[in-house]
């Protein structure tokens, strides 16, 4: 079985995309063009990345920002799994302190990746989406996600890490995906042995659900505390009959304890 550090060398490459500001709808609000180079260095244990954003979207020209560092490990707030695929975020819920979380997904020549932000008081804020195509490829950008394109029964493998053990447990997954009103999501998940239930819909008080550009879709509590478990959640449909999901979880302490990648396709 891979290493985390090989499943982190499967995002080499130079990477051309952007940065869009999202609002509560899934509205771009602002965007930045990017280069992103995740390069290996004469060291097997060293990774170096660089990204610079173009505020005035020339890619040929001076970055208005740009950003370096080099890798020669990985902490315990991200987990890679073996497609490349991985999610990063706080250990810990704590009182008066932003919280926030990224969901990166990679399949052949694309990376969608989200960043979702919640204020100091816990409350959601925005997300940030990240749509990378690797440099000299044809890879093109998926349609907008909307609820249609996911109903109907899914199977396929689970990884899960928890914050104890960074093997991942790999399981057999089935799930159903149904919309009772328009614009909402029932997915039920059958995940080694275990059954859960979600649904949220634009208007729920209690979950934030968000469909994107790109075929991406986000599921978040609206607020989240130290006080209370809660999961946050990531999908991505790299192809029509090709779902990935990420679900990290957090108990009710506040202590992160798992993050789990689901690979499904549609039965």
């Amino acid at each position: 079985m891979s290493s985390q550090w090989d499943n982190f060398l499967r995002n080499l490459g130079e990477w051309r995309g952007s940065f869009a500001s999202l609002d509560a709808n899934g509205a771009v609000v602002e965007s930045t063009a990017s280069i992103l180079t995740l390069e290996q260095g004469e060291d097997e244990r060293l990774v170096h990345f660089r990204l610079r954003r173009f505020a005035d979207g020339d890619l040929n020209g001076e970055p208005s920002r740009d950003m370096s560092e080099d890798y020669r490990n990985l902490g315990r707030q991200v987990v890679f799994f073996e497609s490349g695929t991985f999610c990063k975020g706080r250990l810990q819920v704590a009182p008066g302190t932003p919280f926030g979380g990224e969901f990166g997904f990679i399949c052949g020549d694309r990376r969608h990746r989200l960043v979702q932000l919640h204020n100091d008081d816990g409350g959601f804020a925005n997300l940030v989406l990240i749509r990378e195509f690797r440099a000299g490829s044809n890879a093109q950008e998926l349609p907008a996600l909307t609820p249609d394109q996911l109903l109907g029964s899914w199977s396929g493998m689970a990884a899960t890490i928890t914050a104890d053990w960074p093997e991942p447990d790999q399981a057999a997954c089935r799930f159903e995906v149904s919309a009772t009103t328009p614009g909402s999501l029932h997915i039920q998940t059958n995940l080694g042995g275990q059954s859960e239930s979600v649904e949220a819909g634009n208007t729920d008080p209690l979950l934030q659900l968000t469909w994107m550009a790109d075929g991406g879709y986000h599921l978040t509590p609206r607020h989240v505390d130290h006080r209370s478990a809660f999961a946050v959640e990531a999908g991505w449909l790299s192809a029509p009959d090709r779902l990935e999901r990420l679900i990290r979880r957090y108990d009710a302490s506040g202590a992160w304890t798992s993050a789990t990648q689901i690979i499904a396709t549609r039965d």
